[in-house]
């Protein structure tokens, strides 16, 4: 991709390796070779929207009998060669805003023209998914499931209508009856299933498994109030609940008798046979909403299945209620209801962390059993257990859904008769991990005091999992050098801070004479490594003279660990990150150890996003040059088409539209900023953006105070100076602060009160703007990426696994500046700050920026100790390089000739970070699934 350079040269901290910015066009050297082109076959075709079908809403999960298979071709009809046209579209509309009304009888205004038209393509889709899954069954296909805690789907009406090939009969229908599209589709809240990058991948695969017709399924949790609603007023990021569920969900279809028990709480009992069954607790039931996901010109539409909780009626208190105790009549209801209230609830309280493992428990038990059902409705009597791996693959999206692993052994053995050998086995092989983070606060831990409370089955299997893992080190390392192995076991095992097992005990080297136990102390972890926290370090005595006899005293100050990340590598057949670079330091640092003893298991699946969103759909005016250009639409299922921009990059004619488009987008994002935050901007300006989740290591306070720093060397100008040194440019950032996370909540309220005051300033005037876009979401990106010319990528280089925006910006024709990784980390030492850096820091100090006291904020940037103090992101250390290069890109833009030339070849160059290349390798390599194409 086309960028500005950026070097740092200072010394990286313990956790961090310094900056360097790309500095040239790389993309176009990273040409896929021929044996990794995927070349897809486009399937489409209907019958008449208007010939006479059997339309129905089957419920396709598990039931206790096996279905026959049907001709699925041909008995229950399909959107085949014989699309509707706009006739019969508008009529079908009119028939869902009449009969299947959320709104009173009145005029189809735009809202209730937005749920009749949703309505009219959800029949259409339950159409092709009906096929679909009636295709799967009859076949008995192999199916991967993917399991995540984030779905960020967005807008579905457009995506949908443009995957079905039916945008311009549905523009037309709505023309016919007083309506623009777009003014319809805006009507659609973005479904509030997510907050960033690990949810917009997802929903990115599960438009590239549907368009390359994979059997697969999405399993995920139905929010019904999202993460936050976030308002920016004068004291800065402010949350409310999401409305998104308040008129309902057109895309979602209710399944009512697709439900399964889910139990927390209670004890293990020993039945006569030697099973072991859980009794008593809290049950809660599951509930399963299916919304279709349609694939791009393909028939194929598979399904993302959201749980939500509920009790049966007989658990609300219908005595207490009478008697005036109305808390207590409904306390149960409550209780299984707010597990799917809003996503990733603050956990700085034991209530709080106990929501949250109720959640990933509730996605991963649900998600089995539904699995398990439909596998055993498939196989038909009697199951043979052994091929469940050859039927199924399960995809953990990051950590979340660790709790899969005990829990498939616990079903397997005490549901299904299994042996723990043979669940065991079968759970090793079926399930995989995708880590998306170095960063040690999102390698989860739990308590084991609460998991033992909330999940005394899992506990009893997770300690046996973790005694294999033990026996495994010993088997590889011996016991020949105790010590080596002694930190072996520290570093790797699952338990943090707990007694070794006795099975351990007794193959360790016992003295025949009587021991002297000494304490030895923690393990140093090179500075090289990446550490986790030093919460439940563990504690190992052995005699240092004599036989050394090993026992274990755990450290009573500090608590009882479970590292999911270590079930997650030690369960699972298969570990991948998510670039190149982050899958090494996965293999070299994070799980150096495991890499050593199994690296078979470790792979790199780079990121990909979806080209039908995140270009054909948002940004219609450059996907039609690219076309007229390439001569060709094929380009959206195949993006190595992408390459033949590069030879009109040097066209003048090319470059003209090219930024006519541009042009054209930014105008919109002008009007949109407008609308959203009062502030007018100009389009002749640069459109400079960073929209990303709010956090410290994506460095947004870098950027600010680049910004800062700009403005008071703008103030010391006159104004011819300033013209010949700046180029215009409105500087735009987005993303939400989570909601405990003081610190990035500062970074916002800075950013806001830079705004309030550079924008009024009628001395600088259209020479620089500052806008904060409140509550960030898809829709949003939609309208953002597609104007913007410069983007920032500059998280402190080996914090950020992928990311995935930056794909989206260069899609666009979007020039970027990002941190790339440079040698291992090393020591931190003392630096001189550079006198800029002091400078701004002091400027923003002063209070031209208001009131606020931003002391913390700045105190976060110095010193030399703890963490999230001495400047542990690297401010400090990359903001001259930082400054220089924003001098080079003000440079480079006033050169438009060049400017567009890279802006064509970050285009052309993008073509390798498609989530379809991503989904084919993760089905070849990790699944082992094939495409099945529907007839």
């Amino acid at each position: 991709m086309a960028a500005i350079p950026f070097s740092a040269t200072s010394k990286p901290s313990k956790s961090a390796t310094p900056s360097t910015f790309i500095s040239s066009f790389i993309a176009g050297s990273n040409h896929i070779g021929r044996q990794s082109r995927l070349f897809l076959i486009s399937t489409s075709g209907s019958v008449s929207g208007r010939a006479r079908r059997k339309l129905c809403v089957k419920n396709v999960a598990a039931t206790d009998q096996k279905q026959e298979p049907k001709d699925v071709a041909t008995k229950e009809g399909t959107l085949g060669a014989f699309p509707p046209d706009s006739a019969s579209i508008a009529s079908i509309i009119k028939y869902h805003g009449e009969f299947t009304p959320c709104f009173s009888m009145e005029s189809l205004g735009l809202p209730k023209a937005f749920y009749a038209t949703a309505e009219s393509v959800r029949d259409m889709l339950i159409i092709n998914w009906n096929i679909t899954y009636e295709y799967y069954e009859k076949f008995n296909v192999k199916q991967a499931y993917y399991l995540s805690m984030e779905y960020l789907q967005g807008r579905a009406l457009l995506n949908a209508i443009g995957n079905l090939e039916l945008s311009g009969p549905y523009a037309e229908a709505l023309a016919k009856l007083g309506h623009n599209l777009e003014d319809v589709a805006r009507q659609e809240p973005d479904a509030a299933l997510g907050n960033g990058g690990l949810g917009r991948l997802a929903s990115c695969f599960l438009d590239s498994l549907a368009t390359q017709n994979y059997p697969a399924w999405g399993y995920g949790l139905r929010y019904k109030y999202g993460l936050f609603k976030q308002h920016i007023t004068k004291d800065g990021q402010e949350e409310v609940a999401e409305n998104w569920l308040e008129m309902g969900n057109p895309w979602e279809i209710p399944r009512n008798d697709v439900t399964y028990p889910v139990k927390f709480y209670g004890e293990i009992i020993s039945r006569p046979d030697g099973k072991k069954q859980w009794v008593g607790g809290e049950n809660v039931t599951a509930v399963a909403y299916d919304v279709p996901i349609p694939g791009y010109k393909t028939k194929t539409t598979i399904n993302l299945r959201l749980w939500s909780t509920k009790v049966a009626p007989a658990e609300f208190d219908l005595h207490a209620f009478n008697t005036g105790d109305h808390a207590k009549a409904y306390a149960a209801i409550k209780n299984a209801e707010k597990i799917c209230y809003i996503l990733y609830p603050g956990d700085e309280t034991v209530e709080g962390k106990s929501l949250r493992l109720k959640q990933q428990y509730t996605l991963c038990s649900a998600s089995l059993q539904d699995i398990i059902a439909r596998f055993e409705r498939r196989s038909g009597d009697p199951v043979n257990w052994e091929k469940f791996p050859e039927k199924v693959s399960v995809q953990m999206n990051d950590t979340h859904p660790t709790l899969c692993i005990p829990e498939l052994i616990r079903i397997l053995v005490d549901l299904k008769g299994l042996s723990w050998k043979e669940a065991w086995d079968i759970t090793r092989r079926t399930v995989a991990y995708t880590n998306h983070t170095v960063l040690p606060e999102a390698l989860e831990k739990w308590s084991l005091e609460l998991i033992q409370d909330l999940l005394p089955r899992h506990v009893e299997i997770i300690k046996m999992i973790d005694e294999e893992l033990i026996h495994t080190i010993v088997a590889e390392y011996g016991t020949e050098d105790l010590d080596l192995l002694l930190q072996k076991v520290k570093e790797m095992r699952i338990l943090d801070n707990i007694e070794l097992p006795d099975s351990v005990l007794e193959i360790l080297p016992k003295s025949e004479e009587n021991t002297v136990v000494d304490h030895i102390e923690p393990i140093d972890i090179p500075d090289n490594k990446t550490k986790a926290t030093d919460e439940g370090d563990q504690s190992l005595v052995v005699d240092t003279e004599k036989k050394k006899e090993v026992t274990f005293e755990p450290d009573p100050e500090l608590p009882k660990m479970v590292r999911m990340a270590n079930l997650c590598v030690a369960g699972g057949h298969a570990v991948n990150g998510v670039a190149e670079i982050h899958s090494e330091i996965v293999k070299n640092e994070v799980f150096n150890d495991f890499y050593k003893l199994w690296p078979e298991k470790f792979q790199n699946k780079t990121n990909g996003v979806t080209p039908r969103r995140w270009i054909r759909f948002c940004n219609p005016d450059l996907s039609r040059l690219i076309t007229k250009y390439i001569r060709t639409e094929e380009w959206v299922k195949n993006t190595d088409m992408l390459v033949n921009l590069q030879k009109f990059a040097d066209n003048e004619d090319f470059q003209s539209q090219w930024r006519e488009v541009k042009r054209r987008n930014k105008i919109k994002v002008a009007s949109f900023l407008k609308e959203k935050t009062g502030f007018v901007v100009s389009p002749d300006a640069m459109f400079d953006v960073q929209v990303k989740r709010i956090h410290e290591y994506k460095r947004q306070l870098m950027n600010i105070l680049g910004i800062v720093y700009r403005y008071k060397k703008m103030k010391e100008m006159s104004p011819e100076e300033r013209k010949a040194r700046f180029v215009p440019r409105v500087c735009i950032f987005g993303g939400k602060a989570f909601a405990t996370y003081v610190q990035a909540k500062r970074i916002v309220k800075l950013i806001t009160d830079v705004g309030a005051i550079v924008n009024r300033d009628q001395e600088i005037g259209d020479l620089l703007k500052v806008v904060f876009v409140p509550d960030y979401n898809v829709s949003v990106a939609e309208v953002l990426i597609p104007g913007s010319e410069l983007s920032q990528h500059i998280s402190t280089a080996g914090m950020e696994a992928s990311g995935t925006s930056n794909m989206k910006f260069a899609m666009n024709g979007c020039i970027q500046i990002g941190t790339l990784d440079g040698a291992n980390v090393e020591i931190r030492e003392e630096f001189v700050a550079d006198p800029r850096f002091e400078e701004v820091k002091a400027y923003v100090r002063s209070g031209v920026f208001g009131p606020y006291n931003y002391d913390e904020l700045m105190e976060s940037l110095e010193g030399n100790e703890g963490y999230g103090r001495a400047d542990y992101f690297l401010v400090g250390y990359d903001f001259p390089s930082y400054i220089e290069c924003q001098d080079k890109v003000d440079e480079a833009y006033r050169d438009q000739k060049r400017w567009t030339k890279m802006s064509i070849l970050n285009t052309a160059g993008s073509y390798k970070f498609s989530s379809d290349r991503t989904i084919h390798e993760y089905a070849r390599d990790i699944w082992r699934i094939e495409p099945v194409v529907l007839p």
